[in-house]
């Protein structure tokens, strides 16, 4: 039982250590926020894409008539002269002509071309790929403070499925104790020692001590069913428990929440208003792109030499004045990383405020196990000495009763006070984002 319980500093039972992991793989607010880290990388890919030349193919066709037309008075300007020559060579070999009237708008005609592109300078793409790179921390930072804060669920619920299960047995042997009880005052009775009211109460206290166990078997179920859906496991799955034993708390000053995710989430947010602070002030930088055009035109879908043609060129985008916008949206950006710092100064006292109080949480919480440890020891020793003096006929029952229920509470206390030391130390653990995460997916 619990005076077997030996006080040592050991790591994290392995077995625990497997549910968390577990937990890890299967709890779905784990899986959305890797789904959203999986978005934010993709997210930097596309960023990064922008810098990579860039093609596409293109293709029109018309077929036009009507509209515009360039009148071309072909025939008025060379008939006469025509005419003349006819005269003079007295033949026709000079044929009349008839004016023109060549139509705008290109009839049968196509023109297909392959495009390529590349940004030769341009901050915009640049910044952004900058700011996506500090999404990616600060998204794998969300990511890691649903991991620490399900550290700390999963051991809360574990040590309280270890809490309700020890009662359990708890209440198994103080109802085997009254049924001993029931047996030595059933034999004091037929010997004439002892009367019937003992008996009497002994066997109420049986009914008592036995709604007391199925109220603590109900207490098991409903913590094992929490602890099989912090996992997603179904809710009757078996648990397995090591040999617990509670070690010296970690030695931890406030400065230890550098560690928290909590802080990197906030940096990160700050650095990525600062780089879109900078990217506003670099818009007035120009952009060049060079391009380089492939392709064919003509009439009658004709394709010869003719027809094939390339343009290479440069493209020069340079704004001068947009009206305030640029200077409005600088503003906006560095009012966020005002806030940002603010946000961060804010949640480091807080920190450190929860820190310093888990550590003396956990501080009392030990204090009240090693009370409790010796009021187990001092209770077994009373109740000891009380059920011989009973059985040598020198004590009424009520007494030994009491003594009895000194026992199974001291027993129920130091449970207790094992699970609030064991469930403080996960509070200190997440305060100062002590459990290693590392490799974990």
């Amino acid at each position: 039982m619990f005076t077997n319980i030996t006080l040592y500093s050991q790591a994290q039972p392995s077995q625990l250590d497997g549910y968390i992991q577990e937990a890890f793989a299967r709890n779905q607010a784990i899986r959305r926020q890797h789904f959203q880290l999986d978005k934010s990388m993709y997210a930097l890919k596309e960023a990064r894409a922008f810098f990579l030349p860039q093609a596409g193919f293109a293709a029109s066709y018309t077929k036009a008539g009507g509209g515009r037309t360039i009148d071309i008075p072909i025939g008025d300007l060379m008939n006469p002269v025509y005419s003349t020559l006819n005269e003079l060579t007295n033949s026709h070999q000079f044929p009349q002509l008839d004016n023109q009237a060549i139509q705008l708008t290109p009839d049968n005609f196509y023109d297909a071309r392959l495009r390529t592109s590349l940004p030769l300078i341009n901050t915009e793409i640049w910044y952004a790929k900058k700011i996506r790179q500090e999404d990616i921390t600060r998204q794998q930072a969300v990511l890691n403070v649903y991991k620490r804060q399900l550290v700390k669920d999963v051991k809360t619920a574990y040590y309280q499925y270890y809490q309700a299960s020890q009662a359990v047995e708890i209440y198994i042997a103080a109802l085997e104790l009254v049924q001993e009880n029931i047996r030595v005052n059933n034999s004091m009775l037929k010997n004439g020692i002892r009367n019937s009211t003992s008996l009497t109460r002994a066997q109420a206290e049986a009914e008592r001590t036995d709604a007391l166990l199925t109220q603590a078997r109900n207490g098991q179920k409903n913590a094992k069913a929490w602890f099989n859906f912090l996992l997603n496991r179904p809710a009757e799955d078996s648990i397995q428990t090591d040999n617990l034993a509670i070690g010296d708390p970690q030695m931890v000053t406030p400065t230890d929440i550098r560690y928290r995710e909590e802080l990197v989430q906030l940096e990160k947010t700050r650095n990525m208003a600062m780089l879109q602070q900078k990217m506003q002030h670099a818009a007035f930088v120009p952009k060049v792109n060079t391009f380089l055009d492939l392709g064919s035109q003509g009439f009658n879908f004709a394709f010869n030499n003719n027809t094939r043609y390339y343009i290479w060129g440069l493209n020069l985008q340079w704004d001068l004045f947009t009206g305030g916008q640029r200077r409005y949206r600088t503003l906006q950006a560095a009012a966020d990383v005002s806030m940002a710092q603010t946000a961060y100064d804010e949640h480091m006292q807080a920190m450190m405020l929860e820190l310093t109080r888990a550590v003396n949480d956990h501080h009392t919480a030990r204090a009240a196990f090693s009370s409790a440890r010796t009021q187990l020891q001092l209770s077994e020793k009373y109740y000891r000495d009380q059920l011989k003096v009973y059985k040598e006929g020198q004590l009424l029952y009520i007494e030994l009763l009491d003594a009895q229920n000194q026992l199974t509470n001291a027993r129920l206390q130091l449970a207790q006070a094992y699970a609030a030391a064991q469930v403080s130390a996960a509070e200190v653990e997440r305060a100062q984002a002590g459990y290693p995460l590392a490799n974990t997916r």
